[in-house]
C-alpha cells in the first residue's frame, strides 16, 4: 500500500509501505498514485511532498510475482503499463516540489518513481539498476526520455542495456541523484532541503517548477503561460510580502 503522512510545516511523506516485499509496487499500488498525488495537490497546507520507502528500502521495482497474470499477454501488457504511466505522469506532472528520500534498492519501477520526482536524496549505500533487460521488457518512452534528459543518452544505455546496479557515488557522478549522504544523515538533509523550498515564496517555487518542466519536454520558445508566469508573480502576496521584507532587512514571512 501507499500512504499519506502529514509532517506539518508544509512537509508531507507519501510512503511506500510494503516493507516485508522490499516496497515492491503492486498493480493495486501503481493504480493508487494518482489518487494520492491529486489529494496532496489540492491540500494548500502541502508545499512540499517528500516520496520514501518504509524500512530498509526505498523500492525494488514492479511485483513481478504479478505477471503471469497481470502481464502475461500485448493487451494485459499495455493496461500494467498505463497504470505504471499514469503514476509517474501523476507525480512528475505535481504543482508542488517532490523529492525522492532514497535508502537501499532504487530497483526498475523504484527508479522509475524516483526519477518522476524533482529531486533524490539518497543514502550513499543505496543501491540504483533499471532492469528491463533481464526480463526482456522494453522501458516506456516517458520514463526513458526522463532518463536520458536528467543522466545522459550514453548513461541511459549503460543502465538499460545491462540492467546492472550501481552505487550512489556513480549515480551521483553522472546525475541520476542530486545528493548523497550517510544513512545517518539521510532523513534530516532532505527533510532540511524541503523545510527550505517551504520556506519560500512558493509563487516562485510553482512557477519554476512549470518553466523547467517546460524546458525538460523540449519547449525552446516560451509559450503563453511561460511568458507570463514572471508577469502573473508581480500580483502576488509573496511578491509583496518579499519586497517588503528586503527593505525591512527582515525575513520574509510567506504564507
Amino acid at each position: 500500500m501507499l500512504r499519506i503522512d502529514r509532517r506539518g510545516g508544509g512537509i508531507a511523506d507519501l510512503v511506500i509501505a510494503r516493507p516485508e516485499k522490499r516496497n515492491a509496487m503492486s498493480y493495486e499500488m501503481w493504480s493508487s498514485v494518482p489518487g494520492l498525488c491529486a489529494e496532496l495537490d489540492a491540500d494548500d497546507s502541502v508545499k512540499v511532498v517528500i516520496l520514501r520507502g518504509e524500512g530498509a528500502h526505498f523500492c525494488a521495482g514492479a511485483d513481478i510475482a504479478e505477471f503471469g497474470e497481470r502481464r502475461s499477454t500485448a493487451d494485459s501488457a499495455r493496461e500494467y503499463g498505463d497504470r505504471i504511466e499514469s503514476a509517474t505522469h501523476a507525480l512528475g506532472h505535481m504543482s508542488k516540489p517532490t523529492i525522492a528520500m532514497i535508502q537501499g534498492y532504487c530497483i526498475g519501477g523504484g527508479c522509475e518513481l524516483a526519477v518522476a520526482c524533482d529531486l533524490r536524496f539518497a543514502d550513499s549505500a543505496a543501491e540504483f539498476a533499471i532492469t528491463p533487460a533481464k526480463l526482456g521488457i522494453v522501458y516506456a518512452f516517458g520514463s526513458t526520455r526522463t532518463l536520458v534528459s536528467l543522466t545522459s543518452p550514453s548513461f541511459a544505455r549503460y543502465l538499460l542495456y545491462s540492467g546492472n546496479r550501481v552505487t550512489a557515488e556513480h549515480a551521483l557522478r553522472v546525475g541520476l541523484i542530486d545528493e548523497a549522504v550517510g544513512a545517518d544523515l539521510l532523513e534530516k538533509t532532505t527533510r532540511d532541503f524541503a523545510t527550505t523550498i517551504a520556506s519560500r515564496a512558493q509563487v516562485s517555487v510553482r512557477g519554476s517548477k512549470t518553466l523547467i518542466g517546460k524546458i525538460a519536454a523540449g519547449l525552446d520558445v516560451a509559450d503563453e503561460e511561460a511568458a507570463n508566469l514572471p508577469l502573473l508573480a508581480v500580483d502576488s502576496e509573496d511578491y509583496r510580502e518579499g519586497v517588503a521584507a528586503f527593505l525591512a532587512k527582515r525575513p520574509p514571512h510567506f504564507r
